[in-house]
């Protein structure tokens, strides 16, 4: 074998090379959509030591894919103080995980999508919330190291959502 083809082929392994590493960074950087029952989300909650905000939507609901671009432009402004956004499917199980993860994707999502695996509104939404209706968009904000927590069952706009995080984060503690 001459220099050419040993130069030639070195080559040909360094192009496959790289683009088996950049296809697996691809790989690693789609999102994993967890399938969680509301026990699992009470217990992120639980151990969570970062002001929540947790917001409940589906694909199927246009003012939750509303809100949620401007729920993590806004979030994302408070990384710093510990805020963190769970972005909770309600979507049906049929859609769970290959439409759910594709449109995650497609929608550009960043924040952590989970999705949760109930089906009797009866038993999760009061879990959530006392007065939880089922209603989407649903976004619960949870501060806690003060006890701060305030439930809303609507969209929430841009401004409000800014508001709220405000009084989260320099929320007092509640005794």
């Amino acid at each position: 074998m001459n220099f050419y083809n040993v130069f030639c082929r070195m080559k040909i392994l360094k192009s496959i090379l790289v683009l088996l590493l950049f296809s697996g960074a691809l790989i690693t950087n789609a999102q994993t959509i967890q399938s969680w029952k509301v026990t699992n989300l009470q217990d992120y909650v639980s151990k969570s030591d970062s002001i929540l905000v947790i917001n409940f939507w589906a694909t199927f609901c246009k003012p939750c894919n509303t809100e949620i671009p401007y729920f993590e432009t806004t979030v994302n402004k408070y990384k710093n103080q510990k805020v963190k956004l769970l972005l909770v499917s309600l979507d049906l199980k049929s859609l769970y995980p290959k439409t759910l993860t594709a449109f995650a994707k497609k929608k550009k999502y960043t924040s952590q999508v989970v999705w949760l695996n109930e089906t009797d509104a009866d038993y999760f939404c009061p879990r959530i919330d006392k007065a939880w209706s089922g209603g989407i968009p649903a976004t619960l904000i949870i501060n806690p190291k003060t006890g701060y927590r305030k439930f809303f069952e609507d969209e929430l706009k841009p401004e409000e959502l800014e508001k709220e995080l405000h009084i989260a984060i320099t929320a007092i503690r509640i005794k």
